[in-house]
């Protein structure tokens, strides 16, 4: 045990390997990469989430990454969409196949009695072999073999036991499209490969430690991860209520009274919903909102490191809602860093 960590210092540490200290000039792919990922649920907030870590940033970065398939969308961590390189999704992918038949057993399981599981698969995989489609699209053309089963729980059963992505134009700026899957293997033009789960954590804590066991079992979904924990060279902390951090033994943890500027974030930022205990950035456990849409129209934002409020576009407005009273350097911070993000988004002055 090496020391407490206040929960101020987590938060610097945190913000400082977030890139929401400084803004890095590093290349997109490196920052997502080196991010674990970005959620993406909402398929352009992304956007929004390199745009606020990232000097100098454009769209057509990502949109370009993402028609090359050097970026691609699927089911990972926690069973929702991320949007994570290309190399990540062949090295990673594997990891989470137990996790996601076991949400698809939980939610979607009563819709197939009758249905034999590998026969559906096969078909599956032969209808998203001949071209990527939608899950509705999918689910009809199941029925027509099972119509007896509900269209809804076979399209599932596909996206759920195979690995498949959601491929462009869903996810690039100005063309976004419908989520349509594609099997990830013929997607990329290679094989999945496999990689020991210790890899999985160790990225989760250079991009979102120091944290505890139930962090990374919470930003992953996955489970019985303290004897992986247990086994790999790391740094262990105290937290200001005694629970035990674990970290990188190098990773950027400056001091406590660190500056930090405002930032926005888009909807659904794993900085806000990657750790069991959120307070090292949200206050009062309030509950992080996930709205629906295609993303770049709403989001949280930050003032010296923690939660403070929400923005949304309405009529081209880039509107503030602070949740407590803001002092007057702050509001004028947050002016200056919201007119930035509306020229990126083109909303103009």
């Amino acid at each position: 045990m090496t020391g407490v960590l206040s929960r101020r210092g987590l938060n610097r540490a945190t913000l400082a390997r977030q890139h929401l200290l400084e803004r890095t000039s590093a290349r997109a792919i490196d920052v997502i990469e080196q991010l674990g990922g970005m959620q993406s649920q909402a398929p352009l907030a992304p956007y929004v989430a390199l745009w606020t870590r990232l000097r100098d940033f454009t769209p057509d970065e990502l949109s370009g990454l993402t028609e090359d398939r050097q970026v691609v969308r699927l089911h990972l961590m926690r069973n929702t969409v991320h949007l994570v390189s290309a190399r990540d999704c062949l090295d990673w992918r594997a990891l989470f196949a137990p996790l996601h038949a076991a949400r698809f057993g939980a939610h979607f399981r009563p819709g197939l009695r009758g249905v034999d599981r590998d026969a559906l698969l096969a078909e599956a995989k032969r209808l998203l072999d001949e071209r990527p489609r939608t899950r509705s699209e999918l689910g009809r053309l199941l029925a027509e073999r099972w119509p007896d089963a509900d269209p809804g729980a076979l399209a599932y059963a596909a996206t759920h036991h195979l690995t498949l992505c959601q491929v462009p134009p869903r996810g690039v700026w100005g063309r976004n499209g419908p989520a349509a899957w594609a099997p990830v293997e013929s997607f990329l033009g290679a094989p999945l490969r496999s990689v020991p789960v210790d890899t999985l954590v160790l990225r989760y804590l250079g991009a979102f430690g120091p944290a505890t066991v139930a962090d990374i079992q919470v930003w992953s979904g996955l489970t019985r991860l303290a004897e992986v924990v247990e086994r790999l060279p790391l740094r262990r902390f105290r937290g200001e209520a005694g629970e035990e951090l674990y970290d990188l033994p190098d990773a950027p943890r400056p001091p406590e009274d660190t500056p930090a500027s405002p930032r926005f974030l888009p909807e659904y930022d794993n900085l806000l919903l990657s750790y069991k205990n959120r307070d090292r950035v949200i206050v009062g456990n309030r509950p992080v909102p996930l709205p629906p849409g295609n993303g770049a129209t709403t989001g949280t934002f930050l003032i010296d490191g923690w939660w403070q409020g929400t923005w949304q576009i309405r009529d081209r407005i880039l509107h503030v809602e602070p949740f407590t009273e803001l002092s007057s350097a702050d509001r004028d911070a947050l002016r200056a860093e919201a007119a930035r993000l509306s020229t990126f988004l083109g909303l103009g002055p």
